[in-house]
Parts: C-alpha cells; sequence; structure tokens
C-alpha cells in the first residue's frame, strides 16, 4: 500500500529518460518500474508527460524578513512551484537586517518555514565586518557564504576587497563551508559608472558600457587566485560572458575547487532586449552582446557550466523608474520561467538533451551544495517532481505570473513545455495554474564537505 503511485511517465534523470511508474511513501520515492502493481491512496495518470526532478534554485533573493513587499517567501516559493521548482537557496542579502550571524539567520529561518510552499536552504553572508560570525552561520546550517566583488547595491552588505575574501575564505575552508561571489571588479565598475554620471550619459547603454566584460574577467580571475591558495571550495554565480566559464574550466582543469553558474536571462536575452525593454531586464553583470551568448550556449553544451539559477531578484515597481538608468534597481524576476526557458531555448530550439538540463537544474545543484535525497530519481530520494507536457505550447502572460510584482522581461513569450503538476516530497504543491495555499517547505542543511 503506497500513499501514491504516478503511472506511465517519462522519467527525466542524468543518464536519459524511459518509461516507468513511481510509487512514493512517507514523501520519498519507494519503488521505480516499469510497470508496479500494488494499491495506493491516490494514482495519478502521467501519460505523455515528462516527469523530472524539482528542480533546485540555488540563487534566489526573496527579500524577508524586513523587506517582504520586494517579494516574500510567500509569493516567491509559489511562483518557484509553478516553474517546477521544490527547493530554492535564498541569498542573505536584501533582507533586513541581512543574514549575516546567528541571529538574522534564524529570523529568516522563522520567516521561511511560516510561509515557504518549498523546501530551502540558506545562504549566509561574507562582508567585512562578519569573519568572526562565520562559524555560527556555519553553525545555524548556512549552505555557505554570499560575498560581493563589487557594490551590492544594499547599503548593509559591504562589498569585500581581497583581503577579506582571502580571510573569509580561509575560515570557510576550515569550516568546510563554500563561498559564493559576485565577481565584478568594483574599482572599475565605480569609476566608469561616476565619469558617465558625471558627463549626464545615464542611458542603457551607458550602464552597459560601465559594466565590461573586462571587470567580470578580473575579479573572476582574482576569485579563483585566492581560492586555489585557500583551498576553498568558491562558487562563481550568474557568470555572464565565454570568456568567465573559460577561466573557471582552466582552474577546473587543475584541480582548483570551483564551480559556476549562469542564468536563463544570460542565455535568453541580450543587451539589444534591454536597450528595448529598459528596466524590466536591467541586471548586474549585465545582459551581453549575441556573440558571448552564443559562447554561453557553447560551454553549456561541453559541460563547463556547472549549475544553472535564476537570480530571481525583484522590486517593488516603483524601483523600476528613474531619469537616470544607474538608479534602476538591477534584478530581473525569473524564477517561475527558469526551466520553462531551458525546455524551449536549449531542448526544442538548440536540441540540447534533457539529461543535460536536468542535470544543471537539479543533480548537480543538490551535489554541489550538499543537499542529501534531493535531485535525483532515485530510490530513496524526496519524491520532489515536476510533471510537464512537453509539447504544450503557452504565452507567457501577466495574469499567470505568482510573483508579489507581476513584473517579468519575459512576458509575451512563447514556451514550449508546460509545467502541469508540481509535487514536494509527494505533495502537490502546484497543479493547473494553482497552488497549495499552506506552507509546505523545511529547511535543508547541507553535509559537510
Amino acid at each position: 500500500m503506497y500513499d501514491l503511485l504516478i503511472h506511465d511517465g517519462i522519467l527525466v534523470t542524468s543518464n536519459g529518460a524511459k518509461y516507468a511508474d513511481l510509487a512514493i511513501s512517507d514523501g520519498k520515492l519507494v519503488a521505480i518500474s516499469p510497470q508496479l502493481t500494488g494499491s495506493a491512496s491516490e494514482e495519478i495518470d502521467a501519460t505523455g508527460l515528462h516527469i523530472f526532478p524539482g528542480v533546485i534554485d540555488a540563487h534566489v533573493h526573496f527579500n524577508e524578513p524586513g523587506r517582504t513587499n520586494w517579494e516574500g517567501f510567500a509569493t516567491g516559493s509559489r511562483a518557484l512551484a509553478a516553474g517546477g521548482t521544490t527547493t530554492f537557496c535564498d541569498m542573505p542579502l536584501n533582507a533586513s537586517p541581512p543574514t549575516l550571524d546567528a541571529a538574522s539567520f534564524a529570523l529568516k529561518r522563522e520567516a521561511s518555514e511560516a510561509a515557504s510552499l518549498v523546501d530551502f536552504a540558506l545562504w549566509g553572508g561574507l562582508v567585512p565586518s562578519n569573519i568572526e560570525q562565520l562559524d555560527e552561520l556555519a553553525e545555524c546550517g548556512a549552505i555557505g557564504f554570499k560575498a560581493f566583488m563589487s557594490n551590492s547595491g544594499i547599503d548593509d552588505f559591504d562589498a569585500v576587497d581581497d583581503d577579506t575574501l582571502q580571510r573569509g575564505m580561509e575560515r570557510a575552508a576550515r569550516l568546510g563551508k563554500l563561498v559564493a561571489v559576485h565577481a565584478e571588479d568594483d574599482h572599475l565598475t565605480t569609476k566608469l559608472a561616476r565619469e558617465a554620471i558625471k558627463k549626464g550619459q545615464t542611458s542603457v547603454r551607458d550602464y552597459l558600457q560601465a559594466r565590461p566584460v573586462s571587470a567580470e574577467l578580473d575579479a573572476i580571475q582574482r576569485a579563483i587566485g585566492i581560492a586555489e591558495a585557500t583551498g576553498c571550495s568558491l562558487h562563481i554565480v550568474h557568470i555572464s560572458c565565454g570568456a568567465g566559464i573559460s577561466l573557471v574550466a582552466e582552474a577546473r582543469a587543475r584541480n582548483v575547487d570551483v564551480s559556476c553558474e549562469t542564468c536563463p536571462h544570460y542565455l535568453v536575452l541580450t543587451e539589444e532586449d534591454m536597450e528595448r525593454m529598459g528596466a524590466v531586464a536591467k541586471c548586474s553583470p549585465p545582459l551581453r552582446i549575441k556573440a558571448e551568448q552564443e559562447m554561453l550556449w557553447e560551454h553549456l553544451r561541453m559541460g563547463h557550466i556547472q549549475t544553472i539559477g535564476s537570480d530571481h531578484s525583484p522590486s517593488p515597481t516603483t524601483m523600476k523608474i528613474a531619469q537616470s538608468f544607474f538608479q534602476v534597481w538591477g534584478g530581473i524576476s525569473g524564477c517561475q520561467s527558469l526551466l520553462s526557458l531551458l525546455l524551449t531555448k536549449g531542448h526544442h530550439e538548440r536540441n540540447l538533451p534533457l539529461s543535460l538540463l536536468t542535470t544543471l537544474t537539479a543533480e548537480a545543484v543538490a551535489r554541489r551544495f550538499q543537499l542529501p535525497g534531493k535531485g535525483k530519481l532515485v530510490i530513496g530520494a524526496d519524491a520532489d517532481l515536476a510533471l510537464v507536457d512537453l509539447q504544450a505550447q503557452t504565452i507567457l502572460h501577466t495574469e499567470d505570473l505568482h510573483y508579489r510584482h507581476q513584473q517579468s522581461p519575459y512576458i509575451g513569450m512563447s514556451m514550449r513545455g508546460q509545467i502541469t503538476q508540481t509535487l514536494l516530497r509527494g505533495r502537490t504543491v502546484y497543479k493547473q495554474g494553482q497552488c497549495s495555499t499552506q506552507a509546505h517547505g523545511q529547511l535543508l542543511t547541507p553535509q559537510r564537505r
């Protein structure tokens, strides 16, 4: 007697796809076979549907506590569930207070447990003032420490210089924790922005020119060098350029423990789109030219990119309005569309195998961030599932968005691959446009490296 039987689905794993039935009890996968027999309290007919492991989005900003009006765990996690995501890792900044010590970690954990529809892990911050608090953050269960090598845009989350980053990485290495960095050179980006603003050059194009690829490459190279010297595990978030991925690949080839992430917006949008769309497509690092985008896709195909995260960074619509583009809040709302975009642009348009997309969005993410029981469709794993009609074609409308502020650069885009149902530990949290109204999420504590 099972809790749930799912019949006749097409299971998508890192090894390929196959027809199978799934049996679930106590929130776990307990049997996987082409034709399971037995009874269950509930059954799902998945004929014609692909069953993916629930997406793990390791890069979101839900801004709670303190700035819940920007997003919050309730609306943000509903958007994730609607997009087939069953686990997220929330970044330490934009909340108020930021997650810099045990007390602020406890506040965020309480808020997320009260409101999140899906499971979660929490990043701790790494800033010049909290090196001594990294130990307590690790004790609380932080999956790692996030640092900015450029201005974060938030007054209470300071950027690190190389000395601070080295001391933080030394401490993180002793704690067995990973450090993630936003890699842009602060000196160069600040200098270029000040010069442009002084001249009254504050357009979208001026902003793009103030965040060049060279600023990203310099910071990536420095971060890799410090990680190599300290023995710290390093994860470089939202790389926007092909040369940046090459730096990571070269370091991995000489056995540096470094991984990297890119985001759907770098794979789908270009700087021309930012000029056309304006504030809704502003991010940092910014969108790049088409040639850079093509290099990202090639690196992805070659296995040089380890994870894909949304970098969902929402804000009230009023923060997206300013005469100077430098003053517009830089963040793209996109966590609900992560899987659909990859299926549309990656699988259908570029013929990328589903196994690769599954690895990038689930299995490799769980492995890199040490999230036990997540990311795989194997017996004993959590029954976190996304059921997808791979051939269904839809257009994203504003009213489809579950965000607190219904803004996204993907509105009006045609998507091929519709998430029909999302299950967290065997429980349906999203189906046919409707999300559960109950908070089901639990804090995940990473295994020690």
